[in-house]
Order: C-alpha cells, then structure tokens, then sequence
C-alpha cells in the first residue's frame, strides 16, 4: 500500500492559490500570485529537497501539470533534486479535457480520479506526491485518500482565493509529527491521518 502525500504552502487563512509567481493561476481575479516569494528562505529549500527524496511518483491537476511541463523540463537535473525527481520519475496528470500529455514520462489518468487513485495507492512502492494541483486536492480530501499533510503556513493574510480545506472537505483528524519554522517566520508542519474527529467536554455541564 502506498501513501499519498499532498505538500502544499498555505497563507494564514488557509490560501493555496498562486504561490510562485504572476501567470501562475490568476483565476477568479486572484490579485496575489507570488504571495510566498519574499520568504522563501534556505530552511524552506533545504526542506523541500529533503520532501522530494522519498517520490516514487507524482500526481498532478491539469493546471499545475501545465505548469510544471512549461518550466522543470528546461531545468538542469544535475544536483537538483527537484528537477531530477519531476523530471525523471512518472507523472500521472488527472484531467478530464487533455487529450495527451508530451512530458517524458507523464500519463493521463485513466476513469474517474477517485477510482484511478485508489489503484495507484493498492500498489507498492514508495511515495505518491501531489504538489499544487488546488481542485485535484478537493477532491482527494473528499475522498479521503491523503495519507499525509506537508504544509508550510507562511505569516500573510490574503482574505481571497482557493483554499486547502474547501467546502466539501470532510470531517477528520489529523496527527502531528513534525514542526520547525524558517527564518521569516513561515511554519513548516507535517500531519498524517488519524481517524475521526473526538469530541468532548471543556467543562461541568450545566441543566
């Protein structure tokens, strides 16, 4: 059995959309793309390197596989993990209008998403990331088929655009195991699922 791992960075209130820079997912009239390069630090690099070690495969939305298709393959994998990782290691796109993806080792899911998933996750083998890919997301959290949270919350407030845990997320619990924080004051936190919700009691109960 397989985890699936979703890595994502997050503003304070819970924005996922458009870290990286302009172009990157404008819609809905997002005005805040690159929102997370000012603190982008050598912790958060070195971080993100170490994240990518452990991929086996990727999977990705249709934006972010464009994304990804239009930069990765021009960059140098020598020495850079990342790269070396994108570019090498199978990609599986879910997409419902491609009608074929041109990356070397890339393929489009087959069926619908969920199904598709599930038989990626019975296989074995190490890990199946999701990185970006902010509506694929919804539906793996609807789905609950994440495994694992990597989450960076970077100390901005944007107040607009998409979230982690969207409307339909389901209720669930979640463990942490690990946390630091970088130089500019973003919190890196790593949760794996852990069952239902408990609820209880802060205090006496009154009639």
């Amino acid at each position: 059995m397989r985890k699936l791992v979703v890595t994502t960075f997050l503003t304070l209130d819970g924005v996922m959309q458009a870290p990286g820079g302009p172009g990157e997912d404008p819609s809905g009239g997002f005005g805040h793309e690159g929102w997370l390069v000012p603190l982008f630090d050598d912790v958060l690099g070195a971080q993100v390197h170490e994240w990518f070690a452990p991929a086996q495969d990727f999977l990705l939305g249709r934006g972010t596989y464009d994304i990804f298709h239009a930069s990765w393959p021009q960059m140098p994998t020598e020495g850079d993990p990342v790269s070396a990782a994108l570019n090498t290691k199978t990609k599986y796109v879910a997409s419902r209008t491609l009608p074929s993806v041109e990356w070397e080792t890339a393929r489009l899911l087959d069926g619908e998403v969920p199904d598709a998933v599930r038989k990626l996750k019975e296989e074995d083998g190490g890990e199946l990331q999701v990185h970006g890919s902010a509506g694929l997301v919804q539906t793996l959290l609807q789905e609950d088929l994440v495994d694992e949270l990597r989450l960076v919350v970077f100390p901005v407030v944007l107040g607009e655009g998409k979230r982690l845990f969207g409307d339909g997320a389901i209720p669930g619990a979640w463990r942490l195991t690990s946390s630091k924080a970088t130089s500019t004051g973003a919190l890196i936190a790593t949760y794996e699922r852990a069952g239902e919700v408990q609820t209880g009691s802060m205090g006496p109960e009154y009639d």
